[in-house]
């Protein structure tokens, strides 16, 4: 679903890359393959490819036009970033932006770039190589990135910051992707509760960083949930206590999931995560104690 409405809001997805990640016995930490069978064909073909037996993966970026501004919700892993470490996001040449301008949208449109939280895959087309230097892609943008992850990630700042995986899977973002914007004067720190435009309103919900955060969109008697990295796949939904093995926090990003799924099933919001397949999008139900998910959701 490349374009749909959230009340008077347009919305348009924006695709950088596509493809197998890793199974999902290696990404989920607390999998059990039990659980696993009983969704797999619900999750194929979709979101799982049974003849690699990895997950499928998205990076995507969401712009959402209010009438009155143009704001972009993450920016996925960017072209030409070296990363060693994680070589499936390093030295990309995808054709992001020429996908922004089929979408209607130059970089230069854009009002606000929001990131839901400081990743290698979230941050990366905050910036562009232009003659050697790493400059801001988005150059009229306000940058808004979250507080609580800005002394965690910033290598240069001798405090308690990321674990041994998020250290080297993230090795090198900070410094082309989010230093570049402070050094441009473009960012702004935002914490819980922070107004991005009316009716988009950020909230702290921590544990995959500490400053991993929910865009929350209300239009005309609708609402989404952009919630980023708190739930990677639909498996997440019927089982979430299954982390990431990206998780900062284990036990508050448990925590989380399942208050970000409790309040899109009892606000009825459309739930936007950042790298769904099939739909992209899905709504969630309770079932029980828990959750199912709809993957083919009415907008």
């Amino acid at each position: 679903m490349d374009r749909f409405t959230i009340g008077k809001i347009r919305v348009h997805r924006i695709e950088e890359w596509r493809g197998t990640f890793s199974p999902p016995g290696e990404l989920f930490q607390g999998f059990d393959a039990d659980h696993w069978r009983d969704h797999e064909e619900e999750f194929t073909p979709d979101y799982y490819d049974p003849a690699s037996g990895k997950l499928f993966a998205f990076l995507q970026s969401w712009v959402l036009d209010t009438g009155d501004q143009r704001i972009l919700f993450d920016t996925g892993a960017g072209n030409d970033k070296d990363r060693p470490d994680l070589p499936i996001f390093g030295n990309l040449q995808t054709d992001f932006l020429d996908r922004l301008a089929a979408a209607g949208f130059q970089p230069g449109d854009i009002d606000t770039v929001v990131c839901s939280h400081i990743h290698v895959d979230h941050v990366g087309w905050n910036t562009r190589l232009v003659d050697g230097f790493w400059e801001p892609t988005f150059r009229n943008a306000r940058y808004v990135l979250p507080v609580r992850d800005r002394d965690y990630w910033d290598p240069l700042v001798e405090t308690a910051g990321p674990g041994a995986i998020g250290t080297l899977v993230n090795g090198g973002m900070f410094e082309d992707s989010v230093r570049p914007i402070l050094e441009a004067g473009r960012a702004e720190w935002a914490d819980d509760g922070f107004e991005v435009a009316p009716g988009l309103t950020l909230h702290a919900r921590p544990g995959h960083t500490p400053g991993s955060t929910v865009m929350r969109v209300a239009s005309d008697g609708a609402e989404a949930m952009f919630v980023g990295d708190v739930v990677h796949h639909p498996a997440q939904i019927y089982c979430p206590e299954w982390n990431s093995a990206f998780c900062e926090d284990a036990e508050q990003a448990r925590e989380t999931r399942r208050q970000v799924l409790g309040e899109a099933a009892d606000r009825e919001a459309l739930l936007i995560p950042a790298h769904f397949g099939g739909e992209h999008v899905a709504r969630v139900v309770r079932e029980g104690a828990g959750f199912r998910p709809i993957l083919s959701p009415a907008i």
